[in-house]
């Protein structure tokens, strides 16, 4: 048995059943989410120098950083580290729109 549950965010959930084990996971399609960050980039639609648009990172790359981390998303958002190590991560660099070191 398997369901998708399709979520307001634009995330599928996805529930199936094997043997005795429930598994779950989260899809997103992320391409339109680099091909805005790289046109924004292009246009140079960086923010201010006070405030600087860093990045749009999927939320399938949040949610996964906190399952590899054992961090809840409450300490994700407290915790600016975890936020710089996932901003600054070579592997999303899709996703930033200001290159720069956060």
């Amino acid at each position: 048995m398997k369901s998708v549950i399709r979520n307001w965010d634009g995330t599928q959930t996805v529930v199936a059943q094997q043997g005795a084990d429930l598994i779950t996971g989260t899809i997103q399609d992320c391409v339109p989410i680099a091909e805005m960050a790289k046109a924004k980039h292009n246009a140079g639609m960086f923010g201010s120098s006070d405030m600087k648009h860093a990045a749009t990172i999927p939320m399938v790359f949040i949610e996964k950083y906190l399952n590899n981390n054992g961090v809840s998303f409450a300490e994700f958002m407290k915790n600016k580290q975890h936020i710089r190590r996932v901003l600054n991560d070579p592997a999303l660099a899709h996703f930033r729109i200001w290159k720069g070191q956060v």
